[in-house]
């Protein structure tokens, strides 16, 4: 593959920086609305406890989302490191600079995004 000359890699770097850090900065929160749901209703106050496991299902699920785009995030930021960033991992092809500013951490172009969407 051939690295992007067209595209700031810093400017990326920095953005890519700046999500890692939000999503670890409310690392805390997300684990702690994921805990086990107590039975003491004194805790839960006037929540049922239907409710309370609702919203720690979403918690979790918040969670795991939280993770996936950490490891993303990483992923991009070696790819920064390796000089490979900002080109397709499918083709190799650039990827446009206006689909890594809505989301700095993705793999694919366009054209390869759209194919493995159809299959």
């Amino acid at each position: 593959m051939m690295a992007n000359d067209e595209i700031n890699i810093e400017h990326y770097r920095a953005k890519l920086m700046a999500q890692r850090e939000a999503l670890r900065g409310t690392e805390d929160s997300r684990r702690q609305a994921g805990a086990i749901v107590e039975l003491d209703q004194t805790r839960t106050g006037r929540l049922s406890r239907m409710d309370a496991l609702q919203q720690q299902a979403m918690a979790q699920a918040g969670q795991a989302r939280a993770e996936v785009a950490l490891r993303r995030i990483e992923a991009a930021l070696a790819r920064c490191d390796a000089g490979e960033y900002g080109d397709c991992l499918k083709c190799g092809e650039p990827i446009d600079p206006r689909r890594l500013d809505i989301d700095p951490a993705t793999t694919r172009c366009l054209a390869c995004a759209q194919a493995r969407e159809r299959n």
